[in-house]
């Protein structure tokens, strides 16, 4: 009999090389399924087969008892149910009592956005008189003007976009591929950056620049490729320089970029499409963030709102 721990590295290897899952999410995983482990051997648990619905509703309380919020304890109980979805299929046990499991409601919480005013006050802070600042615009620019994810924009390569159509092929979550748009904006500022500033930047590095790093779009310092932790930090640095206020993340570009093009009466399956949905649901919260966005300027605008 494979012990807990042989069955939680296989989970995880199955989410990396199956689902192709991001490093970040698997470890998200990991921490999940060794909360699990460790329950399971307190309680003299063996067998991923002997949990009831009881035991597990009993891991449920065992979180609401160490002050897990509601979220975290939602994602765990998600991770456990994916977790015996695939041990069921892989007839490790005989059935999964995590789907009757409850889980906490979570409160319906709209992403934070800002206004094109706001979007355009952060994307003209770098100036484009030094290589960095050339490339920290177009950053700017093609978050906003695509609305791909941060981990997609750093895994760009310089055959994935095309600046004659005004296009980007991105490979989102799952492996899956899809072709983005680009504004005239955005494509204005990945020319000038490719014009010189990525020639400058991998020049200057001080690290051996192989051909394997500089195929990607985005170089950093050292003239290796631009991480993702690395464009959230400008982001949130330029954020802080332009004086919005708040906590501007990569992906509050990705909300707005929705919220702006649904706002103008963008089609909603047109903007699953762009940002890479696999279900509508997800992206019929824009509808809501949008709706939010017109009362508002309707109470500021309106003489008698």
């Amino acid at each position: 009999m494979p012990s807990l721990e042989r069955l939680t590295e296989d989970f995880l290897k199955h989410l990396s090389s199956e689902r192709h899952y991001s490093p970040y999410t698997i470890k998200n995983y990991a921490i999940d399924m060794r909360g699990l482990v460790l329950f399971l051997k307190k309680e003299k648990i063996r067998s991923f087969s002997d949990v009831s619905v009881r035991m597990a509703r009993a891991f449920l309380f065992e979180l609401e008892s160490k002050g897990f919020g509601r979220r975290s304890i939602a994602r765990k109980i998600a991770a456990c149910r994916s977790f015996y979805h695939y041990l069921v299929r892989e007839e490790e046990v005989p059935n999964n009592p995590w789907i009757v499991l409850y889980t906490p409601k979570l409160p319906k919480l709209l992403p934070e956005i800002l206004s094109i005013d706001e979007i355009e006050k952060l994307i003209m802070v770098p100036k484009c008189d030094t290589p960095m600042g050339t490339r920290d615009r177009a950053i700017l620019e093609i978050l906003y003007g695509t609305g791909i994810r941060v981990s997609e924009l750093s895994r760009l390569t310089l055959s994935d976009i095309d600046l004659s159509e005004g296009e980007i092929r991105v490979t989102g979550k799952g492996s899956k591929e899809r072709i983005v748009l680009m504004g005239s904006m955005a494509v204005t500022a990945s020319r000038a950056y490719l014009r010189e500033a990525r020639k400058d930047l991998i020049r200057g590095g001080v690290s051996k620049n192989d051909g394997a790093r500089n195929r990607f779009f985005l170089i950093g310092r050292r003239g290796t490729a631009l991480t993702s932790r690395q464009i959230e930090r400008l982001v949130l640095r330029y954020t802080n320089e332009a004086g919005l206020g708040k906590k501007v993340s990569p992906h509050t570009l990705r909300h707005s970029f929705a919220t702006h093009l649904l706002s103008r009466g963008a089609d909603l399956r047109v903007v699953q499409e762009l940002l890479g949905h696999s279900s509508l649901t997800t992206t019929q919260i824009y509808t809501h963030l949008s709706k939010e966005h017109l009362k508002k300027l309707y109470d500021k605008a309106h003489p008698r709102a």
